[in-house]
């Protein structure tokens, strides 16, 4: 096959909703019952898989003749070893292209809308018919990159984590988190439903979410008076975080003082979990890939020492 290189590509991939639906019920008309037993419409389900399909066929024949091509699914991602040159197209949504891009250390990430109809697509800049002039541009370094900051979670036991939108750091089920809170010299227990740290990317995620609560009860305490204001939209490449511990309770042992505040390298955010079991960190809301954070684990919160690549 007569390549333009042999520049290596990385096409990763995500199973569609119809293919998550078969490998749940072992058939398409098993799924179909399913679906329809609950009064949704299962063409939509198929539509999605088709489309999604006849865009990655057509994403891998255009880069077959751009270089030596390997296609990963986002199950294997978080193992696979990308090398220094690669080059990564992500056929989307907007989670995808987040949860690839923590893996990544300086290698360039294409992301691609696969039904622009269907995804607003905010990560998703390119459409899979731009391939064959956006991935040439990318080899040549004509392209142009947007950094992404990310967040970072140190362990006391080795381990560390990454997040591009947001880390999460609290019960994997729905009760108490206990534990103990420092950003420079304030410091106290607290009993809460978790803490949440945002990049400048995840702020209009779930920060979004915790701070559109936070203004509207505050408008319906205040009656019109002084009010608070929403986070406006933050530079994706800030080198600072910000944290937000959800539903703080204040109690004769926690506090419920530091609830808000902006983490620095400087100014690092530490966490001591006070949790027998269940404790967790895990990003971008991907519950499965996690680390424990049970009691005696302190975790140290950090802008990370490296950056995504967003080809746009």
């Amino acid at each position: 096959m007569d390549r333009l290189t042999e520049n290596k590509i990385i096409l990763v991939k995500r199973k569609t909703r119809f293919e998550e639906l078969i490998a749940r019920y072992n058939t398409a008309e098993q799924a179909k019952f399913y679906i329809e037993h609950l009064g949704g419409d299962f063409s939509d389900y198929v539509e999605e898989d088709r489309l999604y399909r006849k865009v990655l066929i057509s994403a891998r024949n255009q880069l077959e003749l751009l270089g030596r091509l390997q296609i990963v699914d986002r199950d294997y991602v978080p193992n696979f070893i990308f090398g220094d040159n690669d080059v990564v197209v992500v056929i989307g949504q907007d989670g995808l292209v987040a949860n690839t891009l923590k893996y990544l250390s300086r290698q360039p990430l294409i992301a691609v809308n696969p039904d622009p109809s269907r995804w607003e697509g905010v990560l998703l800049p390119f459409k899979v018919k731009d391939l064959k002039l956006v991935v040439p541009d990318v080899f040549n370094s004509k392209s142009q990159v947007k950094e992404v900051s990310m967040a970072k979670a140190s362990l006391n036991d080795g381990q560390m984590i990454y997040a591009v939108n947001d880390l999460f750091i609290g019960q994997k089920t729905h009760v108490s988190s206990r534990y103990h809170i420092q950003l420079g010299d304030q410091h106290e227990h607290q009993s809460s439903s978790g803490v949440i740290v945002s990049t400048g990317l995840g702020s209009t995620g779930w920060l979004k979410s915790i701070l559109t609560g936070a203004v509207n009860i505050v408008k319906q305490v205040s009656n019109g008076r002084e009010q608070l204001q929403q986070q406006k939209k933050v530079d994706w490449n800030i080198d600072y975080l910000y944290f937000s511990v959800r539903e703080p309770f204040p109690s004769r042992v926690s506090k419920a003082d530091m609830v808000f505040g902006r983490i620095t390298k400087k100014c690092p955010l530490k966490i001591s979990s006070q949790m027998p079991e269940n404790g967790v960190i895990f990003s971008d809301g991907i519950e499965s890939d996690y680390l424990q954070f049970n009691s005696g684990i302190e975790a140290a919160i950090t802008v990370a020492e490296k950056k995504g690549h967003l080809v746009v």
